[in-house]
């Protein structure tokens, strides 16, 4: 068993929801993104989402644009963020890394390389915004023998019978993006979400990650009732930014349990 689904038997277990966090790696430079993450993972980030730096990050509002620019700015690259995540896993053994990002810079670093590399470096599963399940084939063939899992995204608009088809021999858990639009920018009331949680329930038995949009342990918890995790990462970036990372860490995580 891997360490996601090991995380995901836990958190039954305990009767609780997970929470899944996402910070940019290298903002505003390495070594400051590295300290946030170990301190959202000591105070209750349950899935760490590693955000690979990118230029042109057509998914996300302008908190993580902001985040990405400020990490380009100070030298990040993929390779950089490898290094990073070889760090945390050293001293975080059993904590999910998802490695959250665009294709284009995989793309550019090689498909085969760059899977082996992750894995090596320590992480579980990737999450490509821009990739298209229809080519996803062409990095996913390099992902499955290097043990890594490929994260599905679903979104609001998202057919059931299109959902069934992505999530057939999805792995992991399930990413529902539970807004249109980007990431930061809006939160869906949460009758919503627990209706288009349960739709796909019936296309997957994998756990379901809800987010986009989420920003405080009340809206937190209204979510999560429908789902296995909440995903959160504009507002820990803000949080980060304005010195009470933890605080807000600590919020949601008591939100969940």
């Amino acid at each position: 068993m891997n360490r996601i689904d090991r995380t995901f038997e836990t958190l039954r277990s305990e009767g609780r929801k997970g929470l899944v966090g996402y910070l940019t790696a290298g903002d505003p430079d390495v070594e400051t993104s590295e300290a946030r993450m170990r301190t959202a993972l000591d105070h209750g980030v349950d899935i760490l989402e590693v955000g690979v730096p990118f230029s042109d990050p057509t998914a996300d509002g302008p908190t993580i644009q902001a985040a990405s620019f400020r990490a380009l700015q100070s030298g990040m690259a993929l390779e950089k963020t490898l290094g990073l995540i070889g760090r945390l896993r050293a001293d975080y053994p059993d904590v999910p890394i998802v490695i959250f990002g665009y294709l284009n810079p995989f793309f550019y670093y090689g498909y085969e390389r760059f899977c082996k590399d992750a894995a090596a470096a320590g992480a579980d599963a990737l999450l490509v915004v821009d990739l298209p399940y229809e080519e996803s084939n062409e990095l996913r063939q390099h992902m499955t023998p290097a043990g890594l899992q490929f994260i599905p995204l679903i979104a609001p608009t998202t057919p059931t019978e299109r959902a069934r088809e992505i999530l057939k021999d999805a792995c992991g858990f399930v990413y529902y993006i539970m807004v249109t639009g980007v990431t930061g920018t809006a939160t869906a009331e949460a009758t919503d979400v627990k209706e288009h949680v349960d739709r796909l329930r019936t296309c997957t038995d994998l756990p379901i990650a809800v987010g986009f949009g989420v920003a405080s342990g009340e809206q937190a918890r209204a979510v999560g009732d429908a789902a296995d995790a909440v995903v959160v990462g504009s507002a820990l970036i803000n949080a980060a930014g304005e010195d009470r990372l933890s605080e807000l860490v600590d919020e949601l995580h008591r939100a969940l349990g």
